[in-house]
């Protein structure tokens, strides 16, 4: 297995870090694109493995659509090809394979999709058959688990004979990532209304226009994790909007709090030292991709922080509450239930000399513990799962003079 080793280094000089684009972004345009057969003009699409592998299936077209272990491709190509009436098996690795997509394949059948698992009910891999009659114009779909079912079946609703109400059941967790999904279905002419529990879309057709996607805020949260555990340093964030749209953007907001001061100017925000105020508690139901980064940066700078909203984490590349813990045992802090779905991280008292991460398969994990190089020697295992969602993340790191020695075990 590969291993990379990062040298200790906690002073860094201002640096531009040229961030990817948003994953979470292009997958979106990628889909409504191919909804209006490719007559937008799209710029700024990221380089992530999952955007990557859902502009190769878009194109090829092949009969088989094997996402890999992109969750987001699985969701939206699922509710795309039963919307333009193709036939496609739905498949991906073996742990895409264990997430749930039950949800998402009831309320297309309720609409009228024909779906067929074929193995485990509920999970991939299972075979489309398209939608050749809507049977209800009505779903209700459970808002605790995955908005992405939930943005699976807005970006389709247009298209639907009868139009779709979505009545959304519970709690709703990654709001903004709904909100996300119809502004960007909004800037190629969709309208909409959403009130209380219900969101309802007419029939109606998506207009060609020019689209250029966002920097990536869930790549951002590492350097400001990076900048709130050093000892001294700046550093600019290119491409990064004030008032975006990305859940992920509340970094902001907690990493002031963690001794990070965010200035907006001309193409992104300039990243400085300040206090350290203190993180009491705080729901990620909205932002949980930044869970691992936060859970990392308070037990290096010494939070007990409560967080809750973590509900999502067990079913995402890996189980992200037990990958955590395991990772922060290794320089003495831990992420403690202490209630139902509530946990307490107990900092770091002691840090070791060297701390070896495990990945888990899931990029989130390997860049999440970067910022441990601040205090200690860090060697990261299978350091290529970056690519998924951010391929030259550790090339960045070397622009801001970290030394990253790789090494094949």
């Amino acid at each position: 297995m590969e291993v990379i080793h990062l040298a200790q280094k906690s002073d860094f000089t201002h640096t531009h870090i040229p961030l990817p684009s948003s994953k979470s972004e292009s997958n979106r345009v990628l889909i409504i694109d191919a909804l209006t057969k490719g007559k937008n003009t799209l710029s700024n699409l990221a380089e992530a493995r999952d955007t990557q592998t859902m502009i190769s299936l878009l194109k090829k077209n092949p009969p088989v659509f094997d996402v890999l272990d992109a969750g987001t491709t699985m969701r939206f190509l699922t509710a795309y090809a039963a919307v333009t009436n193709q036939n496609k098996v739905m498949t991906g690795t073996a742990r895409m394979c264990e997430r749930p997509i039950g949800i998402l394949v009831d309320a297309l059948r309720t609409v009228g999709a024909e779906i067929h698992y074929l193995g485990v009910e509920g999970y991939p891999p299972m075979a489309v058959h398209g939608l050749a009659e809507q049977k209800s114009k009505t779903v209700n779909i459970r808002g605790d688990v995955s908005s992405q079912y939930i943005s699976a079946m807005l970006m389709i609703a247009p298209l639907l004979p009868q139009g779709l109400e979505i009545v959304l059941e519970g709690k709703v967790g990654s709001r903004s990532y709904i909100e996300m999904t119809l502004d960007t279905m909004k800037q190629f002419g969709i309208s909409y209304s959403w009130q209380e529990n219900r969101i309802s879309i007419a029939p109606q057709a998506y207009q060609p226009t020019t689209f250029a996607v966002e920097s990536d805020w869930s790549g951002a949260g590492y350097w400001f994790s990076l900048l709130a555990c050093a000892d001294s340093g700046e550093l600019f964030l290119e491409g990064l909007k004030e008032n975006s749209l990305q859940g992920d953007s509340a970094v902001v907001n907690i990493m002031g709090q963690l001794g990070v001061k965010s200035t907006f100017q001309n193409g992104g925000v300039l990243l400085q030292k300040k206090e350290v105020t203190g993180l009491k508690n705080w729901d990620f139901t909205h932002c949980p991709d930044l869970a691992q980064t936060i859970a990392v940066t308070c037990a290096i700078l010494g939070q007990n922080a409560i967080f809750s909203g973590l509900e999502s984490l067990k079913i995402k590349e890996t189980d992200r509450i037990f990958a955590l813990q395991q990772e922060l045992a290794k320089f003495n802090a831990d992420l403690k239930e202490i209630e139902p779905e509530v946990y307490q991280v107990v900092p770091s008292v002691t840090m070791p000399s060297e701390v070896k991460i495990h990945t888990y398969e899931d990029h989130r994990m390997a860049m999440a513990f970067m910022p441990l190089l601040t205090k200690t020697r860090v060697s990261i295992e299978d350091p290529s799962v970056v690519n998924k969602s951010y391929p030259s993340f550790w090339k960045h790191c070397q622009l801001a003079g970290i030394s990253v020695l790789n090494q094949d075990n």
